[in-house]
């Protein structure tokens, strides 16, 4: 083993008067949130841009004790190092600390005291331009027996911060609430969807469902729905006629899932006389937020196409494009997956996917990038696409993963969720309007997501024919 994988402490006997140790490092952003979760200190000086901005500094700064660590770590593995015990650290903050900044923490040996193997350090951190920001003086119990070990490996450590969805919900930050049709919200989990929805002002909701249980999961829930429009339904498919009723009076733009099986919600929207059918096809997409993935990533179908032929997954792909479109992905970049990236006449997907490209190249298709087949490995990781040979502006970039059938988009949006710490959030597209489906185990960031892409969607239309009556706008 090298030195540089081993740990070994001076005793105190080794230890001289003068002695010095020091180490660097550089703060980032990732620092800051690791010691704010270690010390549930989340003071917005620290963690919040925006306020940081008016605070005394004028910028974010690291907590005081991250730069205390630091002399820590000093004194628990340079000098003394191993055996070494802490008796008490004495620090004077003299200057902020900001991203960016090159911190060296450094101790130096001030005294000796043989009685009672004690050594005195003084103490200081200076920046990149040699200023002191922290100084101080250890007292620590030096070690009498010599060790030697090997560096303990540190684990790999994830933030899931879900910036995507935070992005999301910003862009509905100016607007008024959209008027919402909520078929049949009849539990506590549905009922605080809604009141959740509405009370980040993305939504103005109009409860359609059986009167006596609606009421009855708000006072479950502890929810305070007095505020909000009630039309009584029977049961659960009468609450969906009625909210998709509303959809076609133009009294509401948008439809969201209650505690109604998706199905019977869909049951409602497809009829061509009474339902939000226009000229594509409805389809589902999960808008997914996966931890440490630069762009969010859209699935498409993984709820409502069980097995989409050519021209179904053709307006599966324009409404998933559209979709992209509004959350502000220009140009996206369209991956229609296999289980291979080379076409086999075997597997009617691979046709299928050189099919829909050739119908992008002849501008059938349109809006965005389109490439596949592509395995899932090959339109995710420049790194798998390069190690295949494949040369293509979507595989390694994909922002749009088009699945061949319902089953793989469900079990791929799954695995993403429950082994990959992702967030789904789940919106109908292809209908009038938008559909929001939200499901009882969603958070409280994925539920707002739903409704914030809905929202988006709604107004993207609305701008794109201002003039024409809702019922009439696709």
């Amino acid at each position: 083993m090298s030195d540089q994988n081993m740990i070994e402490n001076r005793t105190f006997d080794e230890i001289e008067v003068g002695e010095t140790a020091s180490i660097v490092r550089t703060l980032g952003e990732r620092d800051i949130q690791l010691f704010a979760l270690v010390s549930g200190d989340v003071n917005p000086a620290h963690l919040d841009a925006d306020y940081a901005a008016t605070d005394l500094f004028r910028r974010v700064i690291a907590h005081g004790m991250w730069g205390g660590g630091l002399i820590s770590a000093v004194l628990g593995t340079e000098l003394p190092g191993p055996g070494a015990i802490y008796l008490s650290q004495s620090l004077r903050f003299t200057r902020p600390v900001g991203l960016g900044d090159t911190i060296t923490a450094s101790v130096t040996v001030a005294e000796k005291r043989p009685e009672h193997r004690i050594v005195l350090f003084d103490c200081r951190c200076t920046n990149q331009d040699g200023d002191v920001v922290i100084s101080g003086q250890a007292e620590v119990k030096a070690p009498t027996e010599k060790v030697r070990r090997p560096r303990a490996a540190l684990p790999e450590v994830q933030l899931r911060d879900h910036d995507g969805y935070r992005r999301l919900i910003e862009l509905t930050s100016s607007g008024t609430p959209e008027s919402t049709a909520v078929a049949h919200p009849c539990s506590p989990a549905a009922i605080s969807a809604v009141v959740e929805a509405a009370d980040a002002k993305l939504i103005t909701p109009i409860l359609v469902g059986p009167e006596a249980r609606i009421r009855k999961a708000a006072q479950e829930a502890g929810k305070d729905i007095a505020g909000f429009r009630l039309i009584d339904a029977d049961h659960s498919h009468d609450a969906a006629a009625k909210a998709v009723a509303l959809i076609r009076s133009g009294e509401a733009r948008l439809l969201m899932k209650g505690s109604l099986h998706t199905d019977e919600l869909m049951g409602a929207v497809v009829p061509s006389a009474t339902g939000l059918r226009t000229e594509r096809r409805i389809s589902h997409a999960y808008v997914m937020d996966v931890p440490d993935h630069p762009t969010p990533l859209i699935i498409t179908d993984a709820a409502i196409n069980i097995a989409p032929t050519l021209v179904e997954k053709a307006d599966i792909i324009r409404n998933a494009i559209d979709l992209a479109h509004v959350i502000g992905i220009e140009e996206p970049k369209v991956a229609i997956l296999a289980a291979v990236e080379t076409v086999n006449p075997d597997m009617p997907s691979t046709l299928e996917a050189a099919a829909l490209c050739k119908m992008a190249d002849r501008g059938q298709i349109t809006g965005g990038l389109l490439d596949g087949p592509l395995a899932f490995d090959n339109a995710i990781s420049a790194a798998a696409a390069s190690e295949k040979g494949i040369v293509s502006p979507v595989a390694g970039k994909a922002e749009i993963l088009v699945v061949p059938n319902l089953e793989a988009g469900n079990m791929l949006a799954k695995q993403l969720t429950f082994l990959g710490g992702a967030d789904a959030a789940g919106i109908v597209l292809g209908a009038r309007v938008p559909i929001i489906l939200t499901s009882r185990a969603d958070s409280l960031r994925t539920r707002l997501a739903s409704c914030a892409v809905a929202v988006l969607m709604a107004r993207a239309a609305t701008k794109a024919a201002p003039g024409l009556p809702e019922s009439a706008r696709a």
